[in-house]
């Protein structure tokens, strides 16, 4: 993600998250970013990000950005993250989809498919909203009142 004011703000969520997390059992271990593939079709370039995706995801939990996944509350999405940390899932990978979307193949092999809504956003915006849900369901799992119903 390029420097400006997308990232600080994402940055300024993720550092919260780094922060406020581990006392809760859930640490933040970084971002990966997967470079867009360059092969000629878009079936080509799904399955080979789709590839890269599940070489880092190793035995860890998947959740799918994707606009035809669940839209969770964020109270859900901060339960679904409890339940993987108290599975003993040591890591999860959360994916956002490429221009292309994902693979066909892929989404069945996720643990969790979440929606932002039916639009689509640009990817700088989804990892503002990404990081700032991740610290949402910290700040509801550890009882901090940032988080009002």
């Amino acid at each position: 993600m390029k420097a400006g004011p997308e990232r600080e703000l994402a940055d300024r969520y993720l550092d919260r998250l780094a922060k406020s997390g581990p006392a809760i059992g859930l640490e933040f271990a970084g971002v990966h970013e997967i470079p867009e593939s360059r092969a000629r079709t878009a079936s080509e370039r799904k399955r080979e990000e789709a590839r890269k995706l599940l070489e880092l995801l190793g035995d860890g939990a998947l959740i799918l950005l994707d606009e035809r996944g669940k839209n969770l509350p964020s109270r859900e999405i901060g339960a679904r993250l409890a339940s993987f940390r108290d599975a003993g899932t040591r890591q999860l990978v959360i994916a956002v989809g490429g221009p292309d979307g994902f693979e066909d193949e892929l989404k069945p092999k996720a643990d969790l498919s979440v929606s932002f809504g039916a639009q689509t956003w640009p990817h700088q915006l989804v990892r503002v909203m990404l990081a700032e849900q991740l610290y949402r369901a910290v700040t509801i799992l550890s009882g901090h009142p940032y988080h009002r119903d």
